[in-house]
């Protein structure tokens, strides 16, 4: 049987970019990052949530942070020089990035979007993110994921 890949996983092995692939068991329906570092036996420290925004601009703005920390979307504005950020509609997820809530990750966006990760990203040995779908996340260097998506980062929780 062939190893599943995932566009995200193509995406990394076209850079040369080395990840690991973790799967957890999962229904249709997503969970919280909590439980999904959780399933996979991993830090939650090193497992990020993909977040998307849009400011007043009108222009969408993407946050990674740790799965058990919540945006503060006053900081995120100000990390983006927009007056303010509000998150997306659940509903316009798919149609604004090309995944399902719960298989968000920041690689391999229908666009590029400015992206911002937690300042913490900068000190830990590894990150791990959605890998695109449900049920699938990778583990990579975090510089290397912050290069590859033209990344930044703030302090941008509470």
């Amino acid at each position: 049987m062939a190893e599943f890949k995932t566009n995200v996983m193509r995406i990394l092995e076209k850079e040369k970019i080395k990840y690991i692939a973790h799967e957890y068991p999962h229904g249709k329906e997503a969970v919280d990052g909590v439980t999904v570092a959780t399933l996979m036996g991993q830090n939650p420290d090193y497992v990020f949530k993909t977040l998307v925004t849009k400011g007043c601009g009108r222009d969408y703005y993407v946050f990674v942070v740790p799965v058990s920390k919540e945006l503060d979307l006053k900081k995120c504005a100000k990390s983006v020089g927009e007056k303010s950020v509000e998150m997306i509609p659940v509903k316009d997820i798919n149609k604004i990035t090309g995944y399902v809530r719960g298989g968000c990750s920041p690689v391999g966006m229908k666009k590029q979007y400015r992206t911002t990760y937690h300042i913490t990203a900068n000190s830990i040995p590894r990150i791990i993110v959605s890998a695109g779908k449900i049920g699938y996340q990778i583990d990579l260097n975090p510089q290397d994921l912050i290069a590859l998506t033209d990344g930044q980062t703030a302090d941008i929780v509470f």
